[in-house]
């Protein structure tokens, strides 16, 4: 019985393989008219083609690509980062003109379409504050949060308890979540109270659960740097573009 050949992909995985853009992305293109394949136009959503198609771009969709926008936020505690939750509002409602940093060095002005199709490029939980990135451009969000990504982020996390030095080590390697053994981490005491961890992950409540683990209580958390991309001096609930010359 010989093994059954694998399908072609569709058009809109096959880009985000080939890493033209992201297939919420790539999905629109299609539908716009800005992608040939094997110099015919696709339009259609759903089409399957070979690994060996030549995979034509058409210039609006980069000047689209160009035009998108992301949003660096500091969220405060009691919002959910995506959708709303449990009477929780999802962080995006703070990205109004009024909530702008006055100090932003972006020349951008806003406008509303920024907020089409911005979603959050990972998550912070309810209780958590700090840096949560927000954007239309879907190389940003496979950057962060895709399956390959090794983008490291830094928390500061306050603590209650005693952390021994064999618990100090479990932090930065060897505790397990959900049956998943968790990657290296770099754990230290920034102060008499607080952690700073240094992740390549971002499973759900992490750190909180990391801490349990070891016999500590998290009583805040926040975010400050995904990347090279710090929170630097931007105050809870107000948001700045990214600039041009920043990569994470």
């Amino acid at each position: 019985m010989t093994d059954q050949a694998e399908p072609d992909p569709r058009l809109s995985k096959r880009m985000g393989e080939l890493g033209l853009c992201s297939r919420r992305e790539a999905e629109t293109w299609i539908v716009n008219g800005w992608v040939k394949v094997d110099g015919k136009v696709i339009d259609t959503l759903g089409v399957r083609v070979p690994r060996s198609a030549h995979i034509e771009i058409h210039p609006a969709a980069r000047e689209h690509q160009n035009t998108q926008v992301t949003i660096l936020l500091h969220k405060p505690v009691g919002y959910v980062s995506g959708q709303a939750e449990d009477g929780y509002e999802p962080a995006v409602v703070l990205i109004r003109p009024e909530n702008r940093w006055s100090a932003d060095p972006s020349p951008l002005q806003f406008r509303s379409e920024h907020l089409l199709g911005l979603a959050p490029a990972g998550r912070l939980d309810i209780d958590s504050t700090g840096l949560l990135v927000l954007t239309q451009d879907g190389r940003v969000a496979k950057q962060l949060i895709g399956q390959d990504s090794s983008i490291e982020k830094e928390y500061l996390v306050r603590v209650e308890g005693r952390l021994s030095d064999e618990g100090l080590r479990r932090l930065r390697h060897g505790l397990s979540l959900d049956g998943v053994k968790l990657k290296p981490a770099q754990v230290s005491w920034q102060n008499e109270d607080q952690l700073r961890f240094l992740l390549r992950e971002g499973r759900k409540r992490q750190i909180r659960r990391m801490c349990e683990m070891v016999g500590l209580t998290v009583t805040g958390l926040k975010r400050v740097r995904s990347g090279s991309v710090l929170l630097g001096g931007l105050p809870p609930g107000k948001w700045r573009y990214l600039r041009p010359d920043e990569h994470f």
